[in-house]
């Protein structure tokens, strides 16, 4: 379909672009900095700006911008438009009564994961609860090994530099080093398991999902409690399951 100039809202596109300058490695700009990049003038993108602050998507201390959490409902809303919900959650329903355990998908917010689905066994008493929407740090769950280890070299190293790795647990990894070499790790095996780190008694075990050009859109996971199976269980009975749902997955987006 071919757009009009009569058709075409210059001031949606710029306000648009004024919310894509922030990344992962500019979380925080200044009104001369968001100018420098958008190429707009000071005057200009200040009324985006307070937009964004009075509509909720952006906050400022006065000095400095970043954008606020609700900014993810913008992406949500493209998501389920575009049915990936909709392909998703049957089949990480089946995962999770195949397998179950609790099953999430999640993506790559910064230095955080955000789950965007959840599914849990039916006949299953005690289950891991996660409410969709609500993020952990990506350093201490297998989503976010995952989710890093597919991004480009040159990001992965920016979020490294950017990440706070607090100790949550006496497992939690907090070097540099040894993360970005669990990271190598996961790019090449393809997939994570992360033993107690977020939280003694939690295990995951996280593959990536592609979308149709085989680009890495999220993470899937199955999370479950270490004194119902091991790390080696994970590996030998539910990381083939995982990773023929997330082919699903694949599949079903394509059609």
């Amino acid at each position: 379909m071919e757009i009009s100039n009569r058709d075409f809202v210059n001031s949606l596109a710029r306000g648009l672009e004024v919310i894509r300058s922030f990344t992962r490695t500019q979380p925080r700009m200044t009104l001369s900095d968001i100018a420098r990049s958008t190429g707009m003038t000071r005057a200009t993108v200040r009324r985006f700006l307070l937009t964004l602050v009075r509509e909720g998507y952006a906050e400022t201390d006065g000095k400095y911008f970043s954008l606020r959490p609700k900014v993810l409902e913008l992406g949500y809303a493209a998501l389920s438009s575009m049915t990936f919900l909709d392909v998703i959650q049957p089949i990480i329903a089946r995962l999770a009564e195949k397998v179950q355990e609790s099953c999430f998908v999640a993506v790559l917010d910064g230095t955080d994961v955000v789950y965007v689905a959840s599914a849990s066994p039916p006949d299953r008493f005690v289950s891991i609860s996660v409410n969709v929407g609500s993020r952990t740090p990506a350093h201490a769950v297998s989503t976010g090994r995952v989710l890093v280890a597919a991004l480009p070299e040159d990001e992965q190293l920016a979020y490294l530099e950017k990440a706070n790795l607090t100790k949550l647990t006496p497992n939690t990894v907090t070097s540099k080093v040894k993360l970005r070499s669990l990271i190598e790790e996961t790019k090449m095996k393809g997939w994570s398991i992360v033993d107690q780190e977020l939280e003694i008694g939690l295990r995951s075990i996280s593959v990536p999902i592609r979308d149709r050009a085989g680009k890495v859109v999220a993470a899937l996971n199955v999370a479950c409690p270490s004194s119902r199976i091991s790390p080696e269980d994970m590996h030998s009975k539910i990381l083939l399951e995982l990773q023929a749902a997330s082919q699903t997955i694949t599949a079903s987006l394509q059609r």
